[in-house]
C-alpha cells in the first residue's frame, strides 16, 4: 500500500505535468517485493522544459533541497541524486529522491516507453492516482549496486516474477529475463529444465553451472561481487565531486 503521503507528492507532480518513474523501495512494494519503504525514489526527465516544472511542484510541496548536490540539471545529466525534504504536518518529513541518469541502466526516454502503468483506486480519504512505474527489468538492474540489502531485493522481485507465471508457456522476453537474473538456485535450475533450448544459448555463468550441476550458488556470489564492483568504480568520481561539493558549501554558507 502507497501511503497517503506518498500518494499527495506524486499527484502534485503529476499536476505540473512532469514526466516522473517510481522507482525504489515503493516499485518493490508495488511490484510485491517488498511490504515497506520509508523514502520516495523517482527517476525524472531532465530537460530544460521539465526540470522547472518539477521545481514549481517541490516548491508547491515546501519541499527542501537537503544535502548536497544542488537542484540543477548539470548535477542530474552526470548520475548524481538530488535529495529533497517535504514536511507534512500530520507526519515525519518525506526524504524524496530524484535522479536522472543510473548505471547500467537506459535513457529515460527508453525507461519510459517501457514503463508499468499502476491504478491505484481511492481508499479512505485518498483519491485514486495513476502511477508510472519503472518496467521491472529496469528496476532490477537499477538494484545491482554496492548495497548488500538491494540483493535479497532483487532476488525476490525476479523470483515473484517467475513463481507469478509458472503455469504459463512464457514469453521470449520473459524467458530470457528470467534466465539473466533469476538468484534463488531451486527456481533458477526449474527454469533452465523448462527452457533448456533459450538456456543453452545463455553464456550466464550461473545458468551454465545449473546446466552443468555446477556450483551455482558460488556462480551467483561471484556474479553479485562483479557488479559491486563495477558499481563502486562507477559512482568513485560522483563521491569525489559530492566531496568537494561539501567541501565548498562549508565555506560559502
Amino acid at each position: 500500500m502507497i501511503p497517503t503521503q506518498i500518494r499527495q507528492v506524486l499527484s502534485t507532480i503529476q499536476q505540473y505535468d512532469v514526466p516522473v518513474l517510481l522507482m525504489g523501495g515503493q516499485a518493490c512494494v508495488l511490484y510485491g517485493a517488498a511490504e515497506y519503504s520509508r523514502d520516495l525514489d523517482l527517476a525524472v526527465l531532465a530537460t530544460e522544459t521539465s526540470l522547472p516544472k518539477l521545481a514549481l511542484a517541490m516548491r508547491a510541496l515546501a519541499a527542501t533541497v537537503i544535502a548536497v548536490p544542488r537542484f540543477e540539471h548539470q548535477f542530474l545529466e552526470r548520475g548524481h541524486a538530488v535529495h529533497f525534504s517535504v514536511p507534512d504536518p500530520t507526519a515525519a518529513p518525506l526524504r524524496v529522491d530524484i535522479m536522472s541518469r543510473m548505471r547500467g541502466v537506459q535513457p529515460f526516454a527508453a525507461l519510459w516507453d517501457r514503463r508499468t502503468t499502476v491504478m491505484l483506486d481511492a481508499d479512505g480519504t485518498q483519491e485514486a492516482i495513476t502511477l508510472e512505474v519503472m518496467a521491472l527489468e529496469d528496476l532490477v538492474s537499477a538494484k545491482k549496486t554496492q548495497r548488500d540489502k538491494d540483493w535479497p531485493m532483487i532476488r525476490r522481485l525476479v523470483d515473484g516474477s517467475y513463481d507469478g507465471a509458472r503455469d504459463d508457456v512464457g514469453t521470449a522476453a520473459a524467458i530470457d529475463f528470467w534466465l539473466a537474473e533469476l538468484r534463488s538456485p531451486e527456481f533458477l535450475i526449474e527454469c533452465v529444465q523448462r527452457f533448456s533450448d533459450a538456456a543453452a544459448r545463455s553464456r550466464r555463468p550461473a545458468v551454465v553451472a545449473a546446466l552443468a550441476n555446477g556450483d551455482i550458488a558460488q556462480a551467483l556470489a561471484d556474479e553479485q561481487s562483479v557488479e559491486m564492483a563495477l558499481d563502486k568504480s562507477y559512482w568513485l568520481p560522483l563521491r569525489r565531486e559530492l566531496e568537494a561539493l561539501r567541501h565548498q558549501a562549508r565555506r560559502d554558507p
